[in-house]
């Protein structure tokens, strides 16, 4: 029987904390950890990215979509410096992460080796709850055991960095001693509620106010009947930031959709006419679609009392779990008659959802690409995932897009980094290989990281019982958030030589890698396009040729200043920006109406 190895040891501890697979790609440094997976078999499965930072986000993906801690390896040098944009979307997210990096051997750190960097420097800020370097083979299990532990109870990345030379060494028999630390793989969740005079505080600024409004964010994810509860008994509207959209259901006739500067024109109404604000698990940082400071005595729950006040003055905090704080507190509350602001809030829901609708069908140089979500909207299954690019797609997403309750959706939402969705895809696809999965993507995320990942989804797909995997490529040719923050912020003309994006034959690159591709170059496509993409036997890319002048316009009252801001840009681009003008001035003039 071989002698067992340290890496071995890595091995049996993730399986001992539930870990089913690895994202990560290879690379000397953890050639003793390659080994290990290799000799476990199907134990714990080894997954390969085309490179580490989508690896890393196919961890934060698993992260998001299961709950449980997503695990990444890498190698040292480039191969560590590659997973910091995964593991910094997993810190601002609050998804626990761990990530499990080779180095070279103790006996050569700090003679400038190759490939030799100070990981501990490296990762200081990103896993600032939990890094360490593992010195000998007895030290692996608890660290391993720790970084864990904090993963789960910080909502956050962990760094394990093991050398070349410890993963090669045989594994220890450990018994208790000075200097030897026994720790077990085991981790239960808190239930935390908030102190009776902090609930009590908290109702009587509820029961008092007459225009309540809840925000209620991503914290919320296993509260959502208890939000619907305290929303009736308060007479409130629901507002959600974008990470919180998948868990409030936006078929109500009170819930205004997502708020900020992508969110409706209900959500800025609500928001900005309440007099009590209730925030559920949200830190959203658009602070100015809040309301006025002291325009609404306001509420916060949230089970990390370090953001309780962080986006807006609250007068009352509850640090808790959202489920079990939100029950607390609707059983101190007095029951309302919903009354002339439930009215007022459901009015400006239906003027939303008309103005959506004309919105969609606005007619421009190509596809509308907000009529492309529309179109799948109503067509998405209830067995669904959904992952969501960074770009204008979040856009068309937030607005057009109503979720059937309980398909779960997810995007980078704080750190925003582009090239994230088709890696979650990924993840999302493994740990429900029997669900359908839709990507929206843009086709500056799609250069930047989906086209090569794709290579994996066609790599993979047979092994999956539902073999649905779409992506919807939103190609404009434009980085066209980009180009309308310039507008809209500086007050500066489209710069064609940052903004331009070379065109790709996406739906024909699908082909190639023996997927479907459809092409869809006019609107009257799009409805027969998702049908087929759904009815079909294997992953498919659908590629929209959308129009790139549909403005990203904030709502009002806000987006009045930044729409002059944006005409005063597109003055400067000539007769090159007229057709955004034209759209402009169609998007003000219904904005002015609601």
């Amino acid at each position: 029987m071989a002698e067992r190895l340290v890496a071995d040891l890595i091995v049996d501890r993730l399986k001992a904390w539930g870990v089913e697979r690895v994202f990560g790609y290879s690379g000397d440094g953890i050639n003793g950890f390659m080994g290990a997976l290799r000799r476990a078999g199907a134990d714990v499965e080894f997954v390969q990215a085309r490179r580490e930072e989508t690896a890393a986000f196919m961890a934060v993906g698993h992260a998001k979509y299961t709950g449980r801690v997503g695990v990444v390896t890498s190698t040292q040098g480039p191969g560590a410096v590659h997973l910091l944009n995964g593991l910094y979307d997993a810190k601002l997210d609050g998804v626990p992460v761990v990530a499990i990096v080779g180095q070279q051997s103790r006996s050569v750190l700090g003679s400038a080796y190759m490939q030799e960097i100070d990981l501990a420097t490296l990762f200081k800020d990103v896993a600032a709850q939990f890094a360490q370097l593992v010195s000998t083979p007895e030290q692996l299990p608890m660290v391993l055991d720790r970084a864990f532990r904090t993963a789960l109870s910080t909502r956050s990345p962990c760094v394990v960095i093991v050398p070349h030379d410890i993963q090669s060494a045989p594994a220890p028999d450990l018994e208790q001693g000075h200097g030897i630390v026994v720790t077990a793989p085991r981790w239960s969740p808190p239930v935390a509620v908030p102190r009776e005079e902090d609930l009590a505080a908290a109702a009587d600024i509820l029961n008092a106010g007459r225009k309540v409004a809840l925000l209620v964010g991503q914290g919320a994810r296993h509260a959502s009947e208890e939000v619907l509860a305290i929303a009736e008994k308060l007479g409130a509207g629901i507002s959600t930031s974008l990470l919180g959209k998948p868990y409030v259901d936006e078929t109500l006739p009170f819930a205004v959709g997502t708020m900020g500067h992508l969110g409706s024109t209900a959500s800025a109404h609500l928001l900005a006419n309440c007099d009590t604000l209730l925030i559920v698990g949200s830190n959203d940082p658009w602070t100015e679609f809040y309301p006025p400071p002291g325009a609404a005595r306001a509420v916060q729950i949230d089970l990390d009392e370090r953001k309780i006040g962080n986006r807006y003055p609250v007068e009352a905090g509850l640090p808790g779990d959202a489920a079990p704080t939100l029950r607390a507190l609707t059983d101190r509350l007095t029951p309302r008659d919903p009354g002339p602001w439930r009215e007022e809030i459901e009015h400006q829901v239906r003027l939303w959802r008309e103005l959506a609708a004309e919105r969609a069908g606005i007619k421009g140089q190509a596809v509308n690409p907000e009529l492309v979500v529309r179109e799948l909207s109503g067509r998405l299954p209830d067995n669904a995932q959904l992952s969501v690019d960074v770009g204008s797609c979040v856009y068309w997403y937030a607005r057009q897009l109503v979720l059937p309750r309980g398909v779960p959706a997810h995007l980078s939402g704080t750190l925003a980094s582009m090239g994230c969705s088709i890696p979650y895809g990924i993840a999302a696809k493994l740990a429900c290989p029997d669900r359908p999965l839709v990507a929206l993507a843009g086709d500056g995320a799609m250069q930047m990281a989906g086209v090569a990942e794709l290579i994996t989804v066609a790599h993979r797909w047979r092994q999956w019982q539902d073999p649905r995997f779409i992506v919807c490529v939103f190609n404009n040719r434009d980085l066209a958030e980009v180009t309308w923050e310039q507008r809209e912020t500086e007050s500066e003309p489209r710069f064609g030589d940052s903004q331009d994006i070379p065109d790709f034959p996406y739906a024909g690159y699908g082909e190639l890698l023996g997927l479907t591709g459809i092409r869809v170059e006019a609107p009257e496509q799009l409805a027969a396009a998702w049908d087929r993409a759904f009815a079909a036997d294997r992953p498919v890319v659908i590629e929209v040729l959308t129009d790139p002048d549909v403005p990203l316009l904030p709502p009002f009252p806000a987006g009045a200043e930044k729409a002059e801001s944006m005409r005063a840009a597109l003055a400067a681009e000539g007769e090159g920006g007229r057709g955004a003008s034209r759209l402009l001035d169609i998007y003000t003039a219904q904005e002015g109406k609601v």
